[in-house]
């Protein structure tokens, strides 16, 4: 099977010839001009081999342009340090820009996902990481600020979302324009860690299913549930192809989600724990245990986030020998 066949019959829960696998990271530095991270996102796609190409920005790239200073400081999964926040009052969410996506930040991340067209062309689905709006708000105001907002200020935060939606909406369609064939779809906001339901109920879900809307009609949309004690249930009925989540350290694990969703489920691998630290023979087991769960049927082999930058080539090529090495299921 081509790439992109094993991993429409992995989301329509047809027979494959072996499970499809892929995992992704963040390139530090190289994610700061287009050339670097298309050249070293298609190399690490190329040296596994991998199924899926997810297209890792800097993080928190979505916030650049409305002002968010950032900065790299040393760290297992290359993620910036955020020095300087846009939202200072709640005063400035309903003052926020409407963005201009074809140019600064995001017209950056266009040129990647164009270079990165340009070179893998149809061998294997190309995915634009796009975070939530209520992600990007917490991004541009800080972590306990916007709770302080959504309790407080409600209504100004409800200004700034719409904006903020606006943008990622417009985004999205200029990602699929450029040769991206869905997105990665990530919210950081779905766990009880951090918000109730209710909370995720009122300042989340409206405005997810309004950037996922935005994406209709594409092949593969994944949504990525971050975090630990993760509102699983409450996006069980959103319209995207696959869910990944930590499923190796956070509830549900991989046979529950398949009891409580009907689509494709992405995990399986323990990127900080096994991939990272453990052998190659254990990873052979983890990913063996994975599929044994699943029936090997309607599931994409991966890690439930980015993997650490030290993580050993040597368990990322046992992960792929593992699944490389199934018979198809019977």
């Amino acid at each position: 099977m081509t790439k992109r066949e094993r991993i429409q019959a992995a989301i329509h829960h047809k027979p494959v010839d072996r499970p499809p696998i892929a995992m992704w990271r963040h390139f530090p530095q190289d994610d700061m001009r287009a050339e670097k991270l298309a050249a070293s996102t298609i190399a690490f796609y190329r040296q596994f081999d991998f199924d899926l190409l997810k297209v890792t920005p800097a993080s928190g790239y979505y916030g650049d342009d409305w002002g968010l200073k950032a900065a790299y400081r040393p760290n297992r999964e290359g993620t910036r340090t955020y020095l300087e926040r846009p939202i200072k009052k709640a005063g400035d969410w309903p003052h926020l820009k409407v963005l201009d996506v074809t140019s600064g930040t995001y017209g950056r991340e266009l040129r990647a996902i164009r270079l990165i067209a340009e070179e893998v062309g149809r061998e294997v689905p190309i995915l634009e990481t796009i975070m939530s709006p209520l992600t990007i708000a917490r991004t541009l105001s800080g972590d306990h600020a916007l709770l302080r907002y959504l309790q407080e200020n409600p209504e100004e935060v409800h200004a700034g979302l719409e904006i903020i939606t606006e943008v990622t909406s417009r985004f999205v369609q200029e990602c699929l324009a450029a040769g991206a064939d869905g997105i990665f779809f990530a919210t950081q906001c779905a766990t009880t860690d951090y918000l109730s339901e209710e909370q995720y109920e009122e300042f989340g879900r409206p405005y997810d299913l309004r950037v996922l809307e935005a994406a209709a009609g594409v092949g593969c949309i994944i949504l990525h549930l971050h975090g630990r004690n993760i509102l699983f249930d409450l996006f069980t009925d959103y319209p995207v192809h696959i869910i990944n989540w930590h499923d190796r350290g956070t509830w549900p694990p991989l046979e529950e989600a398949r009891k409580r969703y009907s689509g494709c489920l992405l995990g399986g691998i323990d990127e900080q724990g096994t991939l990272a630290k453990g052998t190659p023979e254990e990873v052979i087991a983890e990913v063996k245990d994975s599929l044994r769960r699943t029936g090997g049927v309607g599931h994409i082999l991966g890690p439930g986030c980015v993997i650490p930058l030290d993580t050993p080539q040597e368990n990322i090529q046992a992960a792929v020998a593992a699944v490389v090495s199934q018979t198809p299921p019977r």
